[in-house]
């Protein structure tokens, strides 16, 4: 299948086998993102030496799986090494035998799952780097992991051997919705833009889970195959997901699950009481892990100092999963379920999630797309003087102007009425005397179909509609 998307990793990959130096690349991103479907389709398998660590696997075991790789790409006979330094020894071996025409590319694929603890990896990887591959110009050092924060920490920011050695660091995000719409495409599937919309507010965008969608089948139907059968394939996938992903995962997951009972988030001290989690290190390495993996985002609310940073569930499918996988399977419950009001709650937040995600497009939309601007979202409690209010996004311009966002999911154009058009009305007035900005305040509708033409339609300055999301 031809690689759908990822442009801007395609050139960063290019650039490696055009540079007359060694180069030393760490891929890292969410676990089933495509990370190693990138490597192994740029490189078209064309890989001097490929070894992949084994999940939860001993010491013992990752050397096996090291030798048996060296074994494949053409080693000579050599016994099992019984340390890391031996093993990266008979690389080198391997590689000082390897015609020196071309570029080279060794892959080292879920790198840290050969770390095992006390095993001495970081520092053979280091030797091996150091003492021999950086020397080399022909030398192209793949590493992947979908442990981000491992591969942030221990490679790109490593502070130690590895100190500034990653000359190419790549993230690997989820698809976006224009990606998610030709990768669709491309498997045949036929859904509209309202069916990918919904797909991508469950699925996330992530690559492996669209996969699994069998074309002859309808949206609905393919969610109940995939998540509320008995067997379903990805019904047991957010338990070994935070399994595989993080050691004491339990923390992770009661920080996840805090974030899903509350979309507008939690500062550090409401998330440390809300989980019963200690405010020191624990807190700050567990919160790191999560946001570096995708599953949380940190937003700072308008007008807010550092200090009042809040963190958000970010993850699509972990929300999806939290919402509605704790009921028994029912190989029919998301058919029936589309048409309920527990459905309409559920799609809004994940509707707003899909457009915080995609505000370089809706940027683009509103003419702003080369324009400075900080997202963030506001909420403020009723007073005396004032009722509470709350925006979903506040994209905050530095030409002076700032856009008001409220998103509204709907199957079909949304009707303003004379209600909601006082209430937007008197939520820009609200913002305005709170934070006593002097920018110029627009309100903005983000609706998959747009507005409906009546009296009240001018309330808006700009609307955002599903196909401004899809713009490439």
């Amino acid at each position: 299948m031809t690689l759908i998307g990822r442009s801007r990793e395609r050139d960063l990959l290019q650039s490696c086998l055009d540079s007359p130096e060694a180069e030393f690349v760490a891929v890292y991103g969410r676990r089933r993102v495509g990370k190693t479907y990138l490597i192994r389709q740029f490189f078209s398998d064309s890989f001097v030496f490929y070894a992949t660590g084994l999940a939860r696997g001993t010491k013992r075991e990752q050397l096996t799986v090291f030798h048996q790789a060296l074994s494949r790409f053409g080693a000579r006979a050599t016994s099992r090494p019984t340390t890391w330094l031996t093993a990266f020894q008979q690389l080198i071996d391997l590689l000082d035998h390897v015609p020196r025409s071309g570029k080279h590319v060794v892959f080292l694929d879920e790198l840290p799952w050969f770390d095992t603890q006390r095993s001495g990896f970081v520092t053979a990887l280091e030797y091996f780097w150091n003492g021999y591959a950086s020397a080399r110009d022909d030398v192209i050092l793949v590493t992947c992991g979908s442990a981000a924060s491992w591969m942030i920490n221990t490679v790109i920011r490593n502070y130690g051997g590895l100190h500034n050695r990653v000359t190419v660091p790549i993230h690997i995000a989820p698809f976006t919705l224009a990606e998610t719409e030709k990768y669709m495409a491309a498997r045949g599937v036929v859904m509209n833009r309202y069916q990918l919309l919904e797909a991508h507010m469950i699925f996330g965008g992530v690559p492996y889970y669209l996969r699994h969608f069998n074309r002859r089948l309808g949206l609905a139907q393919n969610v109940d195959r995939l998540c509320f059968e008995e067997n379903a394939p990805l019904r047991s996938e957010y338990e070994t997901m935070f399994r595989s992903l993080f050691r004491h995962s339990e923390r992770h997951r009661r920080i996840v699950e805090a974030l899903a009972t509350k979309p507008s988030g939690y500062d550090r001290e409401e998330l440390a009481a809300a989980t019963q989690t200690p405010k020191g290190g624990v807190l700050t390495r567990v919160l790191t892990e999560l946001e570096e993996s995708g599953f949380i985002r940190t937003t700072t609310p308008f007008g807010k100092k550092r200090k009042g940073t809040v963190y958000q569930l970010a993850d699509a499918f972990s929300l999806f999963h939290l919402t509605f996988l704790a009921e028994p399977p029912d190989p029919s419950f998301w058919t029936r379920f589309t048409m309920t009001p527990r459905h309409s709650a559920w799609s809004g937040l994940a509707f707003e999630q899909v457009c915080v995600n995609h505000l370089p497009q809706i940027k683009r939309a509103l003419g702003i797309a080369g324009v400075t601007t900080r997202q963030s979202g506001w909420r403020t409690t009723a007073t005396a003087d004032h009722p509470g209010a709350q925006i979903d996004m506040v994209i905050d311009r530095a030409d002076g102007v700032i856009n008001l966002c409220e998103m509204k999911y709907t199957a079909g154009e949304f009707a303003l009425t004379a209600a909601s058009a006082r209430a937007a009305r008197e939520r820009r007035e609200l913002f305005r005397t709170v934070t006593a900005t002097k920018s110029a305040l627009h309100l903005t509708l983000v609706t998959p179909y747009g507005l409906i033409r009546n009296g009240w339609t001018d309330t808006f300055q700009q609307i955002v509609t599903a196909d401004d999301l899809f713009a490439t």
